[in-house]
């Protein structure tokens, strides 16, 4: 049974009183008050601290939305993260301070560390491993590693998932999704940016990455991938010692790219070690569908014979052959500049909350085309052209899957990185080849009748089920099941004025009938003048109680 959300917000009262002070510090009072949050707060018995911030100089909104992801700690560091990777809903602004979001969080103790892996793996570490380093190698908000030996010399990386950080991350998520519909209900313009569904996305990403199983998997399955690709090595995975808490793999001794012009004996190799680098990425993306999500320098090592070895699989994206056709027919079509096919494309991979102007968004890709005229697909600034492709998503709050945000994002932090190695890397020359063997598997004789098959087969289920359909929808004709739901459009403004003219009714009645009940009272003569005199009075203060109301409704 789901709590209701005001009952949820109170029983984790300390948590949201933390969350609503760091936001009141940080200088974001006003939406607290907005989402109304402050209001639950006042029904418990929790006291919101305020302190004041030095103001040497002045701090951008965007800015202090880091902050407060900072201040929250690593559930909120890792939404912040995550929601780098959405430049569809959030501002560019926003997007480069989440960018600088780093994970400095301490280490739990080893020897807790230590509990971990023999409950897990059912143990002593003593028998596990020839030998185990209590003290960790390396710490993150999801986990830290740990050095291990195994018997038969190798040298290992023991990854450990942080005690209790299910439970802290999901406790931080039900107060997001709170929040988040706390601010949809309250504060309409959010609705663009859809704080429910950068939370739902980040709630899908960080359940992920914390079944440490799951990664084992995918390791495997990259491993098996590229099992004749010499440029990449993927480390060995160590199932007898792995479970949803602890990941044991091959400790990987290798050098950052971006340290690579301190060693001498790689520098000479580093046109191909990014030609490599970015052919690896495509191939996972475009050939096989799954693709590494943070390929960030931290997360790769260069290996003494020049390849590449990928760290830390929690993250990763998908594309399925109807994605992966539509970001090829994407690329074909900016560099033929079809703007008809671009808007097809932008409308079939995103939606939108609200009326796409088509006429608007054809006008903004011919802007953006005419930066790309005549530039034939192998000289492509791919980083540029995908942050400007971007831009007009933001520009016109088109929406796109969160795995095809992962994939630009990564495509121009790759682009990036490659420059960075060689000044003269071109991404798009190591792009092409696989735009052009995708498009000779698509149009080959064989998938062309693979598809007219599906296609056929598709139409034929359909035919089959109309009948079945038509039976349905009679039987629930007739017993009363159907409903028609009807929207009226223009008619507040006419519902608006019939209230007023209630309104105005109801009130020219009772002054009527003041001015009546007045001239009886004083012509009757009564001996009883208190009696009647009270009820004048009664009827007179119900009168402007009730004119009150209606002008304080606004509707009068």
């Amino acid at each position: 049974m789901v709590e209701p959300r005001p009952l949820r917000l109170l029983l984790n009262l300390r948590r949201t009183g933390e969350i609503a002070s760091v936001m009141i510090n940080q200088g974001f009072a006003d939406l607290v008050e907005q989402t109304n949050l402050r209001a639950y707060l006042r029904w418990g018995r929790s006291v919101i601290t305020r302190k004041d911030i030095p103001v040497d100089e002045p701090i951008t909104r965007a800015r202090r939305i880091r902050n407060v992801m900072e201040s929250l700690g690593p559930t909120f560091i890792k939404f912040g993260q995550i929601a780098s990777t959405r430049p569809d809903l959030l501002p560019v602004e926003v997007i480069k301070e989440l960018t600088l979001l780093q994970e400095a969080v301490s280490p739990f103790d080893g020897m807790q560390a230590k509990q971990v892996v023999e409950q897990s793996l059912g143990k002593p570490v003593t028998e596990l491993f020839l030998n185990f380093d209590v003290t960790p190698f390396a710490a993150g908000s999801l986990a830290q590693v740990h050095r291990a030996i195994h018997h038969d010399g190798t040298l290992l990386a023991v990854k450990i998932r942080r005690p209790n950080v299910v439970r802290d991350i999901e406790r931080d998520l039900i107060l997001m999704q709170d929040i988040a519909g706390l601010m949809a209900r309250n504060i309409p313009e959010t609705e663009l940016f859809d704080p429910e569904g950068l939370v739902n996305h980040f709630g899908r990403s960080v359940r992920r990455e914390l079944n440490l199983l799951r990664e084992m998997r995918t390791m495997q399955e990259f491993k098996r991938m590229f099992s004749q690709d010499a440029s990449l090595y993927v480390p060995n995975v160590y199932p007898e010692y792995c479970a949803e808490t602890v990941l044991t793999m091959e400790f990987i001794q290798g050098i950052r790219p971006d340290e690579l012009e301190q060693y001498p004996y790689l520098v000479n190799h580093r046109q191909q070690i990014a030609i490599n680098g970015a052919r690896i990425f495509l191939k996972q993306a475009f050939e096989h569908g799954v693709f590494h999500g943070d390929p960030h320098p931290g997360n790769v090592r260069i290996k003494d014979d020049g390849s590449i070895c990928l760290l830390d699989y929690g993250m990763f994206g998908s594309l399925d052959d109807n994605t992966r056709d539509l970001l090829i027919d994407l690329l074909l079509a900016i560099s033929t500049q079809n703007v008809h096919e671009i808007i097809r494309v932008i409308l079939a991979l995103g939606e939108s909350p609200q009326h796409v102007d088509q006429g608007l968004l054809e006008i903004d890709i011919r802007d953006f085309l005419s930066a790309y005229y005549n530039v034939p697909l192998t000289q492509l600034d791919v980083g540029h052209l995908l942050s400007d492709f971007m831009g007009i998503l933001m520009t016109h709050r088109i929406r796109c899957p969160g795995d095809i945000m992962l994939l630009i994002r990564a495509l121009v932090h790759l682009e990036s990185c490659g420059r960075h190695l060689d000044p003269e890397f071109n991404f798009a020359e190591v792009l092409y080849p696989f735009v052009t063997k995708l498009l000779q598997k698509r149009y080959h004789p064989a998938r062309v009748l693979q598809r007219a098959l599906h296609d056929l087969n598709q139409l034929a289920k359909i035919t089959r089920d109309i009948p079945v359909q038509t039976q349905k929808l009679l039987q629930q004709f007739n017993q009363g099941k159907v409903k028609l739901e009807l929207e009226h459009k223009n008619l507040d403004r006419l519902v608006t004025e019939l209230d007023r003219s209630g309104n105005r009714l109801v009130i020219g009645m009772i002054v009527s009938s003041l001015i009546v009940s007045s001239s009886l009272v004083i012509r009757s003569g009564s001996t009883q003048s208190w009696f009647t005199v009270s009820i004048f009075v009664i009827s007179s203060l119900l009168g402007i109680w009730l004119i009150y109301g209606i002008f304080r409704s606004g509707q009068l």
